[in-house]
């Protein structure tokens, strides 16, 4: 998926693991921007895969938040991803997977967020439990601004925006002054980060960017993207889903 305007150009993919193809599952990573001459706003969301309706989760908090913040400010973002999030689990009380109709059925609908908010040169990731963003200067790659995956006491425990604490685990990260914008869900993360997340790995950052600055055709870029995260080495390291979305602004 992609699209361009004068001031800015996102392009972004989603891969089925190699595990959810094994079992024959879903992928349960999604993705969603929405732009506005300079204004953009993305999220992307990974569905738990111990729940049953994981990718459900993911689509509605991606396209709600995208739908509500596009008409936000950078003075009020941070109020308004609280409602946002607050309206994506009204949605999921009353979606009718939940037969419960309560906040106990949302578990079944377990799902993680990362996303941004950029307007005029400045900018907000929000984010619950795993995945990343990076806001970075094209040809700069040591002053890179990273929110970080949190997760829990466990390596393979992480957070939701389904959780009834979720608000304890909302993090902001303000940034200014960059031209290039990344989200990943987990399965792209640990091969693009050093193990304590603090660094990026070599070979990773600057040859995407400068291929994709470069590259007009979407066809062209967009596959590079997915040959990017479909590499047997990516395989190897994780077998989850995976999604990234890039994005270059002025």
């Amino acid at each position: 998926m992609a699209t361009k305007s004068s001031h800015i150009r996102v392009l972004a993919t989603s891969l089925r693991g190699a595990l959810h193809k094994a079992n024959n599952m879903p992928c349960q990573d999604y993705f969603c921007y929405k732009q506005s001459k300079n204004k953009l706003v993305a999220v992307v969301s990974d569905g738990a895969g111990s729940a049953r309706y994981g990718q459900i989760g993911a689509r509605i908090i991606c396209r709600t938040l995208c739908d509500l913040l596009i008409r936000s400010s950078y003075q009020t973002i941070c109020a308004d991803v609280i409602k946002a999030i607050d309206i994506s689990r009204q949605k999921l009380l009353l979606h009718r997977y939940n037969k419960s109709k309560s906040e106990a059925g949302l578990i079944d609908f377990s799902a993680t967020l990362v996303g941004f908010f950029y307007h005029n040169g400045k900018g907000v990731f929000f984010h619950i439990g795993d995945g990343a963003g990076l806001a970075f200067n094209s040809g700069d790659y040591d002053n890179i601004l990273i929110s970080e995956p949190e997760n829990g006491a466990f390596s393979c425990e992480t957070y939701f925006y389904t959780m009834t604490d979720w608000r304890d685990c909302l993090r902001f990260k303000n940034f200014e002054n960059k031209n290039c914008l990344m989200l990943m869900s987990d399965g792209v993360t640990g091969f693009v980060f050093s193990d304590d997340f603090f660094k990026i790995r070599d070979k990773f950052l600057a040859p995407i960017t400068e291929y994709l600055e470069h590259e007009s055709r979407t066809g062209y870029a967009l596959k590079a993207l997915s040959n990017t995260l479909n590499d047997s080495r990516a395989q190897r390291l994780n077998a989850d889903d995976k999604t990234i979305l890039w994005a270059k602004v002025k």
